[in-house]
């Protein structure tokens, strides 16, 4: 090579490395004058210099003060197999399984033992056994009360002086906020992961129950098995949301993950610490999003359809229509079916709520008090009788379940343990109408009659997802 050549070559070089220097400081370096403010809570995105990247968010405040209330659940339960498919069973010594154990997260809520986790984690459980991250002392756990409808649940442990997490409002949170996961997946303890909060308000029909509550927070915080019940967090360390579900084909991470939204959560453990059960406000319809071609045909941007007025509630009955547009419930701007849902959820039976209304192109404000699952205005009280032999619950079906059943009569089981029940692989929800064709309508007679019956026995039913069920068991 010439000389003139090299000495060309060896300058074009150098321009071209001073000029890449000088486009990446431009591009992604930012001056040390320059505090970019985080949307909520306004942590600040620290700069030190003239060369840091912007990179410095403090997760690590959030992280100490959010880790101690997080909790790793293990629970037990005794399972069986079917000696015949279907329509016979023999109670059989040699048709258990045995023990299967299963994992999740918690979260405490008061400094004496009170925590939130999924129904799911605790669902059908012998045992409940809570390890606090502070002490990594072992304690177990008392199943307070359950909502399948929200996959919430609440367990208390004998203990004094724990740190309970702080709530903050989801009303706040906002789409593209940074947020953390806390949790205890793969059996390891205060896991924290961080994420961007990635969408509001989704349903993703993974609720199977009769009335479900689905208005997730979505995040790409990573969630994996075992952060089920634990802690979606801002960076203030309060608590936002209880992650619930990730969208996986292999069960493991894959991009997305859902919390239920605190305000919910909140509502929900209030009702079980105080009633034993939730208290649920029915406005008596059924409503359905409102798709793109709908909205443009009808020149509206907002709300949801009320598709069928179902006779729980007297006065929506007389107020409502079929075909009435829901644009605000109490103000609130109503873009899709899980927002309506969400609003409703914080609602209990007696309390009035204002409706604005689309009917014909006329806009118009509806007044109307929601009602209890008996069509009445009185707060509820959990009112079931255990059996330990059976291993459930019971207690008389609600007025809305016989209006949705269509039937006169029935006995419903819930928290199934370890018993006959299980034996019987009858899961939670299902509500008993006939044993051997005699209609049963008081929780005390049916349990007598399955704690004491011998030889075959017939059982019609409904199971949760409300399918009809015809069953047939041999008792020994």
């Amino acid at each position: 090579m010439k000389k003139s050549h090299f000495i060309l070559l060896f300058i074009l070089l150098v321009s071209a490395s001073i000029s890449g220097a000088y486009m990446f400081s431009q591009w992604f370096y930012v001056p040390a004058e320059i505090t970019i403010k985080q949307p909520e809570n306004n942590h600040p995105i620290r700069t030190s210099s003239s060369t840091t990247l912007i990179a410095d968010i403090d997760f690590i405040s959030a992280s100490k003060k959010s880790t101690p209330s997080v909790v790793f659940i293990k629970t037990e339960s005794q399972q069986y197999k079917r000696s015949s498919f279907f329509w016979g069973f023999d109670f059989d010594p040699f048709g258990r399984i045995g023990k299967v154990a299963s994992t999740g997260s918690g979260v405490i809520l008061s400094d004496d033992g009170y925590i939130v986790t999924n129904h799911h984690v605790v669902k059908s459980a012998d045992k409940i056994q809570v390890v606090v991250s502070d002490t990594k002392k072992s304690y177990k756990a008392e199943l307070i009360g359950a909502d399948p409808s929200s996959d919430l649940a609440l367990v208390k442990i004998d203990c004094k002086g724990l740190s309970p997490i702080e709530f903050s409002s989801s009303d706040q949170v906002e789409i593209g906020q940074w947020v953390l996961a806390v949790g205890n997946p793969f059996n390891l303890t205060s896991t924290v992961t961080a994420g961007i909060v990635s969408a509001k308000g989704r349903n993703i029909n993974i609720v199977n129950n009769q009335f479900p509550i689905e208005s997730f927070i979505q995040t790409d915080a990573a969630i994996n098995p075992g952060n089920s019940g634990g802690a979606l967090v801002n960076l203030s360390g309060e608590l936002i949301g209880v992650n619930t579900a990730i969208a996986s084909k292999t069960g493991s991470y894959v991009g997305y993950g859902f919390a239920i939204p605190s305000n919910i959560v909140s509502k929900i453990i209030d009702d079980l610490k105080q009633y034993g059960i939730v208290q649920r406000g029915f406005l008596g319809v059924d409503v359905i999003d409102i798709d793109g071609d709908m909205a443009e045909k009808l020149n509206i941007p907002n709300g949801v359809l009320i598709k069928r007025i179902n006779n729980r509630n007297e006065e929506a009955k007389s107020k409502l229509e079929a075909g009435d547009i829901v644009l605000k419930f109490d103000g609130k701007t109503i873009d899709a079916k899980s927002s309506f849902d969400e609003y409703l959820a914080f609602r209990r039976p007696g309390d009035m709520i204002n409706l604005e209304i689309n009917r014909n192109g006329e806009i118009t404000n509806i007044n109307i008090v929601l009602v209890n699952r008996e069509g009445t205005t009185d707060k509820l009280r959990k009112q079931s009788i255990l059996s330990e032999i059976l291993g459930g619950e019971f207690e008389e079906v609600s007025k809305i379940d016989k209006q949705t059943y269509g039937i006169e009569n029935g006995v419903k089981v819930t928290n199934i343990t370890n018993g006959k029940l299980r034996q019987m692989n009858i899961l939670d929800g299902f509500i008993f109408i006939k044993i051997n064709n005699e209609l049963y309508d008081s929780a005390k007679d049916l349990i007598d009659k399955l704690e004491n019956h011998k030889g075959q026995i017939r059982i019609e039913g409904i199971s949760a997802n409300g399918s009809r069920q015809y069953l047939s068991f041999t008792f020994r």
